[in-house]
């Protein structure tokens, strides 16, 4: 306190005065010890730049920064890195600020430039390369980067005009070279997004609107147009992740939340029925794909997609009849669609159309080529169709060929007392009759028997001695072991029931 005496000072002054010399000795300190750490960072951050090491790089540049905000070098390198890892936006500004505290610094006028131009901001960047000219006029980069802008400008509004006249090929065209030159613009895209959704081209227009959405902050517009393409198309799980994806961004957003309603409610509808599939519970399937047709009547996949997937499970259920009208109607929806030609196959199998079954599976073929299922379908149908211009049992019993062994066994009974030959008089009667009784019995054992009646569904007679191991010998048919009527003429045949 002597030395404040002495300047004739108070205490409370004399206490502040000590006070004030004391921070500005730590605040030189302090200041000195940042500077060295502010060369530290950067050093660290040249060499794990020079490493590939970005995000380490990076996180030492922002250190750097942060210890010295008056350092245009250190946002311009800081800048360097964020372009390296593909981050122009965050760039940018670091240019901005580097230009601000250095506005003769030409190269990352020029780097600035270079991102407006890609970002499709002709006249930003034009006013960057005309100030890199100003000062270096010379500098071939420059040059060449305002011939680009200047080409960009002209093609933007050619775009512009052929698209309001309704040009949309050529608009097209010109937005080929226009994001050529302009990658970073999403406005370009979506304009040419536009342009292939108006001439029925979705998918490319999905191609374009999905770089948009990062390509802009909130892009909540392209969010919503991705879910709704995606819908039409029939991808019902993407669609549902653009929009969810629109709803992060704002969950308020009316629009996007009223498609979010619908698209949820779909896709549950149709991975319960794909499951119910996977069980078998075919019938509660054809059930929930009717619900898809009446949640969705207006965009056409779903209405195919449904059909086609009902007239499976139809076939599943053996409902032949049903089968064939909805197959039927599903291959006029979707004429190439291989599937539906395959399923209707097999529901004129089991209603016995065995040519119709083969010109089906035949038309598939020429659609799906690979499949094995169809392959080995065709070859079934045609072992089939052979089949039954020899002999086909379900038909000699007049019974469906998902009839069960009570109902086979039933028409059996009924067809052997109608046709034994005992209830004929003349010899050519009897004649007659016995062939169709023991095509009757053939027939019987046949299809009561689980392994031969396997057999013949797939196309081969069991009974048939081309198909016996040797070829076989004896009565052609006759399924025991020997054959009554050859006893002579006095023999009655004691017929039983079983």
């Amino acid at each position: 306190m002597e030395p404040c005496r002495r300047a004739g000072l108070s205490g409370v002054l004399c206490s502040l005065s000590l006070l004030c010399v004391i921070l500005d000795i730590q605040l030189d300190g302090v200041l000195g010890a940042t500077q060295a750490e502010i060369e530290h960072h950067l050093e660290m951050g040249r060499k794990l730049l020079a490493a590939g090491q970005l995000a380490e790089a990076l996180s030492h540049y922002h250190s750097a920064v942060e210890g010295d905000s008056k350092n245009y070098l250190t946002f311009y390198k800081r800048a360097a890195v964020f372009l390296a890892m593909g981050k122009s936006k965050s760039a940018l500004p670091d240019l901005t600020k580097a230009i601000q505290l250095k506005p003769d610094f030409l190269a990352a006028r020029l780097q600035r430039g270079n991102i407006l131009l890609k970002q499709g901001s002709t006249q930003e960047a034009r006013e960057d390369f005309e100030a890199v000219l100003q000062r270096s006029s010379d500098n071939e980069e420059a040059q060449n980067q305002l011939m680009k802008a200047n080409e960009l400008e002209e093609l933007q509004e050619e775009a512009q005009a052929a698209y309001h006249q309704g040009d949309y090929s050529t608009t097209i065209t010109v937005l080929e070279r226009v994001i050529e030159i302009s990658p970073w613009d999403p406005e370009s895209r979506e304009l040419r997004a536009e342009c292939y959704i108006r001439m029925g081209d979705p998918q490319k227009a999905i191609q374009d609107l999905t770089p948009t959405t990062r390509l802009r902050n909130d892009n909540r517009a392209a969010f919503l147009k991705l879910s709704k393409l995606h819908y039409i198309l029939g991808n019902h799980h993407e669609s549902l992740n653009n929009i969810r994806e629109c709803l992060k961004l704002d969950q308020d957003d009316k629009e996007c939340f009223s498609h979010y309603k619908q698209v949820k409610k779909l896709s549950k509808q149709l991975d319960s029925a794909e499951e119910l599939i996977q069980e078998g519970r075919h019938q509660e399937a054809i059930e929930k794909y009717e619900s898809v047709m009446q949640t969705e009547p207006n965009v056409p996949y779903y209405t195919n997609l449904a059909k086609e997937r009902i007239c499976f499970c139809l076939v599943k259920i053996k409902s032949a009849t049903e089968a064939i009208d909805v197959c039927s109607e599903a291959h006029q929806r979707d004429p190439r669609n291989a599937n539906v030609l395959r399923d209707r196959a097999e529901a004129y199998i089991l209603n016995q159309d065995y040519e119709k079954a083969v010109e089906d599976y035949q038309e598939a073929r020429e659609f799906d080529g690979d499949s094995n299922d169809i392959k080995e379908g065709l070859e079934r149908a045609q072992r089939l169709l052979k089949q039954s211009r020899k002999r086909d049992y379900y038909k000699i019993l007049g019974v469906s060929r998902n009839a069960n062994k009570q109902e086979i066994t039933k028409a059996y009974r009924k067809l052997a007392q109608q046709w034994h030959p005992d209830n004929f008089q003349s010899e050519a009667e009897k004649k007659e009759a016995e062939k169709k009784f023991i095509d009757i019995a053939s027939a019987k054992e046949v299809l009561t028997d689980p392994e031969m009646r396997q057999k013949f569904d797939a196309g081969e007679d069991p009974l048939d001695p081309e198909n016996q191991q040797g070829g076989g010998g004896g009565q052609q048919g006759w399924p025991f072991h020997f054959n009554p009527f050859e006893s002579g003429g006095s023999f009655h045949f004691k017929f039983q029931y079983n």
